[in-house]
């Protein structure tokens, strides 16, 4: 594949995502879009969110770390499986019955603005970070994949 038939296809995906949004988007809300209209029950929103937080990374790169860390890393996994749960079980309910959005948002109304302004700063620098990782993985996938010498992947 050519850099330019790479650059045609990213602007097409993201063509066709803005025109599914157009189409699909036109009466909702903000509220609609973070909150369903309240018309959703917890535990499928708990699903979506933990559906939404897990990518392709996850999938190419923690069954090699954990083996390349002797398991270790596995520890970590099983956290953030228990992370879920409280999530999932202790704060959405919170959420529901606060009708608060996010975590962001809780803060705001139980600590002020500084936890608030805190905590949305370090979710930001978390993201920028996650990001930035997800990115370089995704090149050294293609890196591999087209990049090697001796393949007859370019033309």
């Amino acid at each position: 594949m050519s850099a330019t038939q790479i650059l045609i296809l990213i602007a097409a995906y993201f063509g066709l995502l803005l025109l599914i949004s157009y189409f699909t988007g036109k009466k909702d809300s903000n509220d609609d879009f973070f909150k369903a209209g309240k018309q959703s029950p917890w535990y499928i929103v708990a699903f979506g969110m933990v559906g939404a937080s897990l990518s392709g990374v996850t999938f190419i790169s923690v069954p090699g770390w954990i083996e390349g860390s002797e398991f270790s890393y596995l520890q970590v996994v099983i956290g953030y499986l228990f992370g879920y749960f409280v999530v999932a079980l202790v704060l959405l309910p919170i959420y529901y019955r606060l009708n608060v959005t996010s975590i962001y948002e809780f803060l705001l109304e139980r600590f002020g603005t500084v936890s608030h302004k805190t905590g949305a700063f370090f979710f930001f620098i978390s993201r920028v970070l996650g990001a930035a990782f997800r990115l370089f993985l995704v090149a050294i996938v293609y890196s591999n994949l087209y990049l090697t010498p001796g393949t007859s992947h370019l033309k």
